[in-house]
């Protein structure tokens, strides 16, 4: 059975991942468009619970979280003030990135959050279907959907943003894979301080290619999400993953008597390819598929909040267009720190360990979010290994693009 048009919107958002939900409530509560987001039924299609991380910077403006038009504090688990690196030796550093603070959005609540504001508003509203088909129509855009009793239903609009994963990666460079697998767990003594977060812990094995830390977030004295992250060519088996984690838990973290009441596990390009933002005339991509995750970091919840609030402006302001989730700079840092770590050219644990160790928390910060002046970059970089990073600078203009296999889907923590 087939059903025509079933409605027009200013807007049609495809995926209610965090890209999506965000550019939605974006331009629903400023005013700027109508809007329906598409997402898939309950069932196999729908994704997996995921956790994202980002830090408030303390500016009463933030970027992450929605600003102060109704952000997304009730969605945030929990905040840690204090930040923490363990370098390969074992010792241990920690930070104070004040007024900054590293937060967790679990995405269940932030889809509960958001749904209920569209809800709420006449200008928007969540379909449940499976979108089949996106293309451009004269005067904007239709997606053919089938819903969950098999019709088919056509939405019409003035733009498509489409988050959904990408079927083949464009080519790069240089591409690693950021895999990890975390498990929730609840040990029978108090082990962990609610006040830090483990960044990056390099007491684990190192892989014979790229880099490997361990991740912690405390989420109470007994409770935390203990992570094993892999920044690699090819991600591990699930019983890789859990060893390496068993492992980490034990005989590094020392937990002793411990359960685990959930697990999450994803891997994420970290390339230098150049995502396509447009799809077709009314069509554009968000999100990873739209280039928002930073390439040497995997974070992509806080740019995910910045292109929404652009994208919002453009719409806004009438232009064509939308402009790109990294600028140009971080861009290019990002290839040669890439180059250098697939090559071998640094030690990955000794060269992120040293960024925090060398340089101030809060410049630190703001360089992981592709937000640093020329003047700050170009003393981060003296207090990297400078012979390696020049001469992978050099090189990384003349390398050629190749393709890539997109790998599974995924979302870090980050």
């Amino acid at each position: 059975m087939s059903q025509g048009p079933v409605g027009t919107s200013d807007v049609v958002v495809v995926g209610g991942g965090a890209a999506g939900l965000s550019l939605a409530h974006r331009l629903v509560e400023t005013g700027v468009a109508t809007v329906t987001v598409v997402e898939p039924p309950d069932g196999p299609a729908r994704p997996a619970g995921r956790t994202w991380c980002y830090w408030d910077h303390g500016d009463g403006d933030d970027d992450a979280a929605g600003g102060g038009d109704g952000g997304f504090d009730e969605a945030v688990t929990a905040t840690w003030p204090l930040l923490r690196v363990h370098g390969p030796d074992g010792s241990p550093l920690t930070v104070d990135p004040a007024p900054s603070r590293y937060r967790m959005v679990r995405s269940t609540a932030f889809e509960r959050l958001v749904h209920a504001r569209l809800e709420r508003s006449p200008g928007g509203r969540v379909l449940r279907a499976t979108a089949d088909s996106v293309r451009d129509v004269p005067g904007g855009a239709e997606v053919r959907c089938t819903a969950a009793d098999g019709r088919t239903l056509t939405l019409r609009s003035r733009y498509v943003f489409d988050s959904r994963p990408l079927r083949a990666l464009p080519p790069a460079r240089t591409r690693l894979l950021q895999h990890f697998r975390g498990w929730f767990v609840r040990t029978r003594t108090d082990r962990f301080d609610p006040a830090v977060a483990d960044l990056m812990d390099f007491r684990v094995p190192q892989p014979r290619h790229g880099l490997a830390f361990g991740y912690v977030l405390p989420l109470a004295p007994d409770r935390a999400l203990v992570e094993y992250t892999e920044f690699s060519r090819t991600p591990l088996t699930t019983a890789a993953y859990e060893a390496a984690l068993g492992h980490y838990a034990r005989e590094v973290l020392r937990l002793g008597e411990f359960t685990v009441d959930a697990a999450e596990q994803g891997v994420i390009p970290m390339t230098d390819a150049r995502f396509p933002r447009r799809a077709g005339a009314a069509v554009f991509r968000i999100g990873t598929a739209g280039g928002a995750t930073r390439p040497a970091t995997g974070y992509t919840f806080a740019a995910v909040q910045r292109h929404s609030r652009a994208i919002a402006a453009a719409l806004r302001d009438g232009r064509g267009s939308v402009p790109a989730p990294h600028g140009r700079r971080a861009l290019a840092m990002d290839a040669v720190l890439l180059r250098a770590l697939d090559t071998g050219r640094i030690d990955g644990p000794a060269f992120f360990t040293g960024l925090f160790r060398r340089t101030p928390p809060q410049r630190l910060l703001r360089f992981l979010d592709g937000a640093t002046s020329v003047r700050e970059e170009w003393g981060i970089g003296l207090r990297t290994p400078v012979g390696p990073m020049l001469r992978t600078a050099l090189e990384v203009p003349f390398l050629p693009r190749r393709p890539h296999p997109a790998p599974g889907t995924g979302e870090s923590p980050r």
